[in-house]
């Protein structure tokens, strides 16, 4: 039987992979793949050295690596090529040339041109393109939510956080400057005599 690994990824806390995750293993189970391994990661694949955004993706795609040269899976499930990378053609082509190299092959579930092309010359175009495209779709997300923070500073609205007085519907994480400011401020208060 054939040992494959899943890879399933989504950038924020909103998203989640479970999605991926059934799809992915009810397509191993059709294929007849034995799943060895899965790698889920909920962090960015755009940048390293932005606030650890895209480490923990990092740490995953090294691991998958790891494990593919070691013999622990022959092929890796993902559930679209831009889950792999959103940093351009060149990050892709590396990534998969890796992988290649030692004999681990690559299945997309939403691309299924990228197991049965045959020609590398192609597959290679198309996995740039497709990585290009992924890479500008991620920087005009990041373009409007950053006009949409500058439009509502403008007008004096509050930029993340809740309202006061407003009740969640579900928790919350705080972020790290939310965190780090109520810390700084909880510490340059006078102490209570």
């Amino acid at each position: 039987m054939t040992r494959a690994a899943l890879w399933a990824r989504v950038s924020t806390r909103e998203q989640h992979t479970e999605n991926q995750l059934a799809e992915l293993r009810d397509w191993a189970a059709r294929r007849g793949l034995e799943v060895t391994a899965e790698f889920i990661t909920e962090d960015s694949a755009w940048q390293n050295g932005n606030g650890g955004k895209g480490a923990e993706f990092d740490r995953a795609r090294g691991e998958l690596l790891d494990g593919a040269r070691l013999g622990t899976y022959s092929v890796v499930l993902a559930w679209s090529v831009d889950r792999l990378s959103r940093r351009g053609a060149e990050d892709m082509l590396a990534f998969v040339r890796r992988l290649s190299e030692t004999g681990c092959g690559l299945w997309s579930r939403r691309d299924p041109w990228v197991e049965s092309m045959s020609d590398p010359f192609a597959r290679e175009l198309l996995l740039g393109m497709f990585a290009t495209l992924a890479r500008f779709e991620s920087e005009r997300r990041s373009e409007r939510i950053k006009a949409g923070l500058a439009r509502r500073r403008a007008e004096g609205k509050p930029i993340g956080g809740r309202k006061p007085g407003a009740k969640d519907r579900k928790p919350r994480a705080t972020d790290g400057y939310r965190q780090r400011w109520e810390r700084q401020r909880s510490e340059q208060r006078p102490a209570a005599r």
